[in-house]
This record gives C-alpha cells, structure tokens and sequence, in this order.
C-alpha cells in the first residue's frame, strides 16, 4: 500500500510525464498532478527525430553510454546502472510500442511517428491516474513547513508534499530552481550547425560526405575533434559530425561568440602520402584529361570540382600539367580545408542546451535535492547534455524514473523506529 502524498510535476515533456507515471504507478495512493503551461504538452517529442522520435540508443554498457555526454555523463554512470536503454525499451513493450535500431545505433518506434510515443504517455498517465493541468503556468514557488506552495497562473495555490522540475532548458524553471536556493549554470545552446561565409562552399548545399574528419578550434580552449558524416547546407555545414562537434564545443563556442576555424578532412581514410600516391597515379595512368573532370577519390563531382578551384588550379589544367607543387596543394585542400565559422546556425528537429541546475547539488540515486528536501529535478533542467542519437531522451527517461520511484516512497520519519521517549505522554 501507498502513502496519501500531493505530488507535483511541472513540465510536460518526456521527463516531466515519465517521472509523473513513474510516480503514480508506484505509489497509487499518490495525487500526482502535472502541470504545463502551454496548451500542448510533448512538443518537443512530436517533432524530435524529423517526426519520427529517437526514443533512445542501442547502447547497453553504462560506462559506453555516458560517453556520448559533453556533460552530466559521470553524474548518469549510477543513474544508468539503474535505469538505462534497456529499460526504456522494456518499458515501452509493456504498454505495446515496439522500438526498432537503425545502422547508426539509434532508435525509433516500428511505426516510424512520433504520435506512436505521445499516445504512447498520454494513455500510460491517464491509466495511472495522474492529473494533467495544460494552460497551467507556475509563476512562483515557497517552501513552508516541508510543504511547497506552488504560485499558479491562472488558477488557485496548489500545495504539495514533493516537488518535481522537469522544465527542460525553459527560464522560468531555471527561476523556481534559484528560488529554492539552487545555483545554476547559464544556458546556452548546444547541438547546432555552423554558418560559413564562403558562398562557393554553400553553392554546394545538398552534398553529402562521409564521412569527414573535423578539427574545430576556437579562441581560448584545446582544439575538438569528430569524425563522421557531413552534410553541406545553404547557410555552411551541418550533420552528424558537426551537430556533436557543436555539442562538445557548445560552451566554448557561445564564449567566443561563436567565431571560430574549421578543418576538415575529406578523405580520413587515407593518410597524405596515400592521396599523393593516387594522385601520382593519375597523373601517369590519365595524363590528358583535366583534372577537374577525373576524381580518383570518387568524392561528389561538384565537390571535386571545388576543391580542385580552392587548390588553384584551373580547369583547363590537365594531369600532364599536375606539377609537384600542385599535387602538395591538392593534397593539403583534400586534408586540410580550414573554414571561418561565423555564427551558428539551428537544428530544426532538436533545441538542447547545456547548462542547468549544477549536479553537485543533486543526489543522483533519487534526483532529490541536496538542498531542498522534498524537491527533485529531471530532464534537461540539469546541466546534462547529450550528442545526437537519442541520448538526451535517455537521460530525460532515466531521471525522470528515478525522481518518480523516489517521490512515491513513504515519508522517512514514518520509517523510523518509535523510541521510549516518543511514547512518554506530552505536556
């Protein structure tokens, strides 16, 4: 049997609705309201993965798992040991939703939509009986005698025994978090493109390579580095290689206003003196043909074709002409291309930021408060990140499980043993 406890949930999202079952589920006794201040809630699951949302990874090994975490990673090594995507994946077979793992790890409901997952939580709160308040902003929060007093807008003071903050990066949550006493790490964006100004490059908007190995260096901080696929965009690059690039330089990058250098490797299979060898070959095996119309990397054509522009050579040039100076300028272009970025751009089917509520301050065993009892955070409220792939949902279902499983649980001091002088009659 349960305990009679008023629980609070504010914030809609996955993290917010799983951490409300969760809740529920294991404490039936339990009134679970949930409260979102837009009309509706899972947004951002219905548009994650281009409509399609990446639940989760393939990625069974905790200790793997969290590498794929710029931040919050070794704060989530205990907090996946205890609900990790394998978890995930049982959870959401028991209410009927089957998940199925692409090539690249990541995975997607079989029914390839998003609305499968929505339905999915709206049918698991409402079974479990949590209440759902839509249109319902919190505009303050107090605590008073291990109660809290949520300021709602526009309805009536609602009070509660436990607190959850599952507002993903959104300011007014970050402000009920200061509000009781917790220190926050500023926000800033994290999975982004990156805009290039050079309008030969972006000509090329639409070609896709991969993969391609990224050097980004930025003032102030060590260079980062990421292989993997790149896609050329109208604004500068984008794709899985960059989009975890921006993640793992997010912080550095909005210091320097992002105003940074790219270099990029076309071909990181092959080392310089294999490109020059095959370039050689070329020379000997095509000496008529110009170099812009034969490609012995089998790169995209257009691409080919610029680069060989960027590496000054002309069009016209034949590979009778290819002197040795060229072939070391190639060389370097098909190696070593260096770009300014000179802004970001945006990842239209994700917003993440880095920053949040600082982890130190959070038990990571239930995600209550180290300083506020009865408060618990979940989602991306923490300053936890992940790459693209799925993980940033993974870290929401993990903290929002485990800050609902903690919620549920009786008050301690009904665990506590009756002492002698607690049975003494009082004056």
């Amino acid at each position: 049997m349960g305990e009679y406890l008023n629980i609070a949930v504010i914030g809609g999202g996955a993290a917010g609705f799983f951490g409300a079952i969760a809740c529920a589920r294991a404490n039936p006794q339990a009134r679970v309201v949930l409260f979102e201040g837009g009309r509706s809630p899972l947004a951002k699951v219905r548009i994650s993965g281009g409509g399609r949302c990446n639940v989760t990874h393939h990625c069974f090994d905790p200790a793997l798992l969290v590498q794929h975490y710029p931040r919050g990673g070794k704060a989530l090594r205990g907090a996946f040991s205890r609900f990790q995507p394998k978890d995930t994946i049982a959870w959401f077979a028991q209410q009927g939703v089957a998940l199925k793992t692409e090539a690249d790890g990541r995975m997607f409901p079989v029914t390839d939509d998003s609305e499968t997952i929505v339905e999915c939580l709206w049918q698991a709160a409402e079974a479990a009986g949590v209440e759902l308040k839509t249109k319902t902003a919190v505009a303050g929060v107090e605590q008073r005698h291990q109660q809290f007093e949520l300021v709602l807008k526009p309805e009536r003071p609602f009070s509660c025994d436990r607190l959850l903050i599952a507002t993903g990066s959104s300011l007014q949550g970050i402000r009920l978090a200061q509000a009781l006493g917790h220190r926050v790490e500023p926000p800033v964006p994290s999975l982004f493109t990156f805009n290039i100004a050079d309008t030969h490059l972006r000509s090329l908007a639409g070609i896709a390579v991969a993969p391609v190995a990224l050097k980004l260096t930025a003032p102030g901080t060590k260079p980062l580095t990421q292989t993997g696929p790149l896609l050329i965009t109208h604004w500068g690059v984008s794709g899985p290689a960059v989009l975890k690039l921006s993640a793992w330089g997010a912080r550095a990058l909005h210091e320097a206003h992002y105003q940074a250098t790219l270099q990029i490797n076309w071909l990181p299979q092959l080392k310089p003196e294999q490109i020059q060898q095959q370039l050689a070959t070329a020379k000997t095996e095509v000496p008529r043909r110009a170099i812009a119309s034969h490609d012995p990397f089998s790169l995209p054509r257009r691409l080919w074709q610029y680069l060989v522009q960027r590496a000054d050579i002309g069009s016209e040039v034949t590979w009778s002409g290819f002197s040795k100076k060229a072939i070391s300028k190639l060389t370097q272009e098909l190696t070593q291309s260096r770009y300014a970025i000179s802004g970001k751009g945006v990842f239209k089917d994700e917003f993440v930021t880095c920053g949040g509520v600082q982890l130190k301050e959070v038990n990571f065993k239930t995600m209550e408060s180290r300083l506020c009892p009865g408060l618990y955070f979940a989602g991306e409220i923490l300053n936890i990140d992940g790459v693209t792939g799925g993980f940033n949902f993974q870290s929401a279902w993990t903290t929002g499980w485990l800050a609902g499983q903690a919620m549920a649980q009786p008050r301690p001091e009904q665990n506590q043993p009756m002492t002698s002088a607690d049975a003494q009659p009082q004056p």
